[in-house]
């Protein structure tokens, strides 16, 4: 069954918002594009979780999205994060992307007022009817307090601009529903999950490791796409304590950032409340880029 947004498969990447003195660092998100065109990654999605959406201004947020897609110059495909548990701001959001050139919106679940499965279904229908690039439901009911259940994405997958679903229910049962009942293109919301995802009929990953590691994560989907399961399971187990790190040290996107410093890659900065790794995280994640070959 060909899925409805293939050119979405493969890797994605959940960028970081980079700061510097409390301010967004435009020069330093232009050369985090650089890097991921070069990587080979399909698909860029800024202003999500791992770009600390949620302390992001209104207009930051906008200013952001118009970054990337600038940078981006039409080289890589753009997939913004623009959900809310606001319709209103979701709606207005999603529709200003589509504006400034975005080929996909990334859409999370209305989070804190735990929607039904009716509302969440009609959240979704109102913003892909009002506009004309795909749309990603987003699920992830760990951050949101709310699973979309798979019976809310079939009836959701009626409508032709739902495409893709960004899975990180950690439910292979949820994404087996989903691969064998829709022709969406599901991408795994979890780096560790990606090869059990794939394996069940996934397409790919938004990945967060993908900020430090795009070309490893891009051999492994390509591994799995031509058939080459041993080198994709070699892949994802060099990957796999990486992947660990990066949610299990910290709330994200505190490791990946702590990483990416310790990479001379970035500041480190974050926004409260999110704080900094401890000394002994700091140092279990040294280690793990010691391990993985990224630091000497």
């Amino acid at each position: 069954m060909a899925t409805r947004a293939e050119q979405f498969a493969g890797l994605s990447v959940a960028m970081i918002t980079p700061f510097r003195e409390g301010k967004v660092d435009y020069a330093r998100l232009e050369e985090y594009v650089e890097f991921q065109i070069q990587a080979g990654t399909t698909c860029l999605c800024p202003v999500g979780t791992t770009g600390e959406s949620p302390t992001l201004s209104h207009p930051e947020h906008r200013e952001v999205i118009a970054a990337v897609i600038k940078a981006a110059a039409g080289r890589i495909k753009v997939m913004p994060g623009t959900g809310s548990n606001s319709t209103e701001e979701a709606l207005e959001l999603t529709r200003w992307a589509a504006q400034v050139g975005a080929d996909a919106a990334l859409v999370v679940a209305p989070y804190y007022n735990k929607p039904t499965q009716e509302g969440f279904y009609q959240h979704f229908k109102l913003l892909a009817e009002a506009v004309d690039i795909p749309i990603c439901i987003y699920n992830i009911p760990g951050r949101t307090g709310k699973n979309i259940e798979p019976e809310t994405i079939l009836r959701l997958a009626e409508i032709p601009n739902i495409a893709m679903v960004k899975e990180a229910s950690g439910s292979l049962d949820q994404v087996s529903q989903l691969t064998s009942g829709t022709d969406l293109t599901i991408l795994s919301g979890d780096d560790s999950l990606t090869l059990p995802i794939l394996s069940v009929g996934g397409r790919g990953v938004i990945s967060v490791i993908g900020n430090i590691v795009p070309r490893e994560m891009v051999q492994l989907v390509a591994a799995w796409d031509r058939g080459e399961i041993p080198t994709a399971q070699s892949l994802h187990q060099k990957l796999f304590p990486l992947a660990k790190d990066m949610l299990g040290l910290a709330t994200n996107p505190i490791p990946i950032k702590a990483a990416m410093r310790l990479l001379g890659r970035d500041s480190g900065e974050l926004r409260l409340p999110l704080t900094p790794l401890s000394e002994t995280q700091e140092a279990r994640l040294r280690q793990t880029l010691r391990t993985f070959g990224l630091l000497s």
